[in-house]
């Protein structure tokens, strides 16, 4: 049987940032090997993968299966973002 995927522990701090600005938050990061969320703002959807910006960087690296996702989606013109933080997922979704 598989270990449920461990969520950082700021997932639901960026979530609820994206949904108190309008945003639509879709949690899939129970999926093996794709990402974390998927939002929904002003017609656009994003792919983010969360890192928990408060570890190292080898601990934020990206898993096998991660880069595998990234690579397929980004392979078919669709953007794999990858946010350590609120701000970094606001700038994504508002382009500012």
């Amino acid at each position: 049987m598989r270990r449920a995927a461990r969520v950082d522990a700021n997932q639901p701090e960026i979530v609820q940032a994206l949904r108190n600005i309008g945003c639509v938050v879709i949690i899939v990061s129970q999926l093996k090997n794709a990402f974390d969320i998927l939002v929904a703002y002003r017609g656009e959807l994003h792919v983010m993968e969360i890192k928990d910006g408060s570890k190292t960087a080898s601990q934020k690296q990206l898993t096998p299966g991660e880069i595998s996702c990234k690579n397929a989606l980004e392979n078919v013109g669709v953007q794999y973002n990858v946010v350590e933080s609120v701000s970094d997922a606001i700038k994504i979704v508002t382009k500012t």
